[in-house]
């Protein structure tokens, strides 16, 4: 097969508007380059999702967009990172405040060893909410967005680890949604379901999409080609290409991603 040529990284003809726009992103864990100048515009009302093979730089290009890989000792970044026109990696700009506003789901779950209500209530009361009625309400509405309130709106009080594995996966998500974020970051998030579980959380996705802009990074490519929008593709570090997720699948500019989605390395 005749090599394919390396296309320019960027590619976005959505003409929605970006919640995140990635330039010249490069990240360092000591001496270990991780990202190497990452360029990407995220629009907003999508599910993006990134794809490419374990330690490609996925979860850690994720953890940038809420400042989480901060956490880690030996972290040094260049470049910046504009959520909403305002450079998050600028040290004026308030961690806290990103977090009010961009909400994660882990790969597995994590409620807290809390009730279910509890669970949903935390942030909220995190975030100085008191009163009982407006909690009952954010505490129904939450878990309704999440699927998951006819499921245990008789149970509100009993601990949420007496759930199964993706309900407590949907009680995660409808902790987030209790905070009213406005993206939702989701890293691997059914790596550890059962079938039946990840089509109701893929299911939800696309729902929840409608109201927030949602980044996903899976392993899974099957799913990035029923979920999203648009999909990245990520390899020792650097974004390959991003794209319609369609044209990734179907017809990718670069050799690399056609060798990648076709099951040749990964």
């Amino acid at each position: 097969m005749q090599e394919k040529k390396k296309d320019l990284k960027v590619i976005t003809p959505s003409e929605k508007a970006s919640i995140y726009k990635t330039e010249n992103l490069n990240l360092w864990y000591g001496d270990k380059h991780a990202l190497k100048d990452i360029q990407l515009d995220i629009k907003q009302n999508e599910v993006t999702a990134i794809i490419g093979p374990s330690g490609c730089g996925k979860s850690t290009y994720l953890k940038t967009l809420n400042r989480m890989v901060e956490l880690v000792p030996s972290v040094r970044t260049t470049g910046e990172i504009h959520y909403r026109d305002r450079n998050i990696l600028d040290k004026s700009y308030q961690v806290e405040e990103l977090r009010t506003k961009v909400g994660m789901v882990f790969q597995k779950p994590n409620p807290f060893p809390k009730s279910i209500y509890d669970n949903i209530a935390y942030g909220p009361r995190i975030h100085g909410i008191k009163n009982r009625k407006i909690l009952d309400e954010i505490v129904e509405r939450s878990l309704r967005g999440a699927a998951i309130w006819d499921e245990v709106k008789d149970r509100l009080h009993e601990n949420a680890y007496g759930l199964s594995g993706g309900q407590q996966q949907r009680i995660c998500i409808a902790r987030c949604l209790a905070i009213e974020p406005d993206v939702i970051l989701m890293d691997e998030p059914t790596s550890a379901l059962d079938p039946i579980s990840t089509l109701k959380v893929e299911e939800l996705v696309q729902e929840l999409k409608k109201d927030y802009s949602i980044i996903i990074v899976t392993h899974n490519m099957q799913q990035a080609a029923r979920i999203s929008d648009k999909t990245a593709f990520f390899l020792n570090g650097e974004v390959i290409e991003y794209d319609e997720t369609d044209k990734i699948f179907s017809n990718p500019a670069d050799q690399r991603t056609e060798d990648y989605v076709s099951g040749r390395f990964g």
